[in-house]
């Protein structure tokens, strides 16, 4: 009964670490960028050693992966918890695009996940790590509305539109009128989804 204890307190304490290390690191990478974001401003953020961040990450690289890929699957938690169940596919996939522009609007995220993604963990990478997350729910809408796409028209208008979605949340983040680009991107895909099925 002890041991068991005793366990899941050493198991609890290194989960709290991890997630003092990951959350110190988000703040640093937003504010810093990944290359100005030193390992012992991070550990110190956390307020643990060195030896601690390296016994649960190789690297800052490992660290700055696991920070985006915790912000690409809040995106995809975001879009789908504001689609309602039961809506048709062109009103799903409306609100799915203000929900995953308001997910977007969280401090710092655009940055993670369109700038500095990339740049540090590649666009290859980056790619696959939102095709599991926010850009799976967007080719799910876009299948539900246009089930009669081909597989490769589909995979390039879902590649296509998810672009679109990221330039309007850049231009969010760089101040433009949240409204505006959200009213297009409303059009757009209202637009695009009719069309096909005219």
């Amino acid at each position: 009964m002890q041991q068991t204890r005793s366990t899941r307190t050493n198991e609890e304490r290194s989960e709290g670490t991890r997630r003092a290390l990951v959350a110190a690191a988000r703040s640093l990478f937003i504010e810093k960028g990944f290359a100005a974001a030193s390992t012992p401003q991070i550990v110190a953020a956390a307020g643990i050693t060195r030896g601690a961040l390296y016994h649960h990450f190789a690297d800052k690289r490992a660290l700055f992966r696991v920070v985006v890929e915790l912000e690409s699957r809040a995106v995809a938690d975001a879009i789908e918890a504001g689609v309602p169940a039961g809506l048709d596919p062109v009103p799903s996939l409306i609100a799915g695009s203000r929900a995953y522009l308001a997910a977007m609007a969280s401090p710092g995220r655009t940055r993670l996940l369109l700038v500095e993604g990339p740049s540090v963990l590649g666009s290859a990478a980056v790619a696959v790590l939102d095709e599991a997350n926010a850009a799976r729910t967007l080719r799910d809408g876009l299948e539900a509305a246009l089930p009669d796409l081909g597989e490769l028209s589909l995979t390039a208008l879902a590649a296509l539109l998810s672009a679109a979605f990221d330039r309007a949340a850049l231009a969010i983040d760089q101040g433009a009128d949240p409204q505006i680009y959200s009213s297009a991107m409303e059009v757009l895909v209202e637009r695009l989804v009719r069309a096909d099925r005219a």
